[in-house]
């Protein structure tokens, strides 16, 4: 077989492994999303600003990270907000070694200026009652920055 017979294998290999793009603004990743693309979101906290109890304190050095699967788009003004902004929450079961069993519910909002926030609160699974509430505020990463918000699609 000649080598140009090669060429169109070796580029659909090459597209099929090229893995996940990084988006650097709130603008790629409305479009992603609008494109119906596989878009994620991972949080380095002990890049973001961490408040519990009302009190700013050290962040975990933990990684998380999430699929934005759900969310909804609320432009400026639609609910006496200045900023246009993106919403998703996510819960999920866990075993936590401190805890035990809890709800781990998971809140974020990607404002249009590229600020995040981040809710994380455990509920008790039977009465509901939140065990732990914590708050981090960071900004979307261009990869070379010091920001804890990384945005990925596939």
């Amino acid at each position: 077989m000649r080598p140009a017979a090669l060429l169109p294998f070796a580029l659909l290999t090459s597209l099929a492994y090229a893995g996940p793009k990084r988006i650097t603004t709130f603008a790629d990743m409305m479009k992603s999303l609008e494109s119906d693309s596989n878009v994620r979101v991972v949080f380095h906290y002990a890049k973001l600003k961490l408040t519990s109890e009302g009190k700013e304190v050290p962040a975990p050095d933990a990684i998380g990270g999430m699929t934005l699967d759900n969310w909804e788009y609320f432009a400026p003004g639609v609910v006496r907000n200045k900023l246009g902004y993106l919403a998703t929450s996510q819960t999920v079961l866990i075993a936590h070694p401190g805890y035990g069993t809890v709800l781990n519910y998971v809140r974020v909002r990607i404002n249009s200026d590229g600020t995040v926030q981040v809710t994380a609160r455990y509920y008790d699974p039977t009465t509901y009652k939140v065990v732990m509430d914590e708050t981090f505020n960071g900004a979307i990463s261009n990869g070379k920055d010091a920001n804890g918000v990384s945005l990925f699609v596939n």
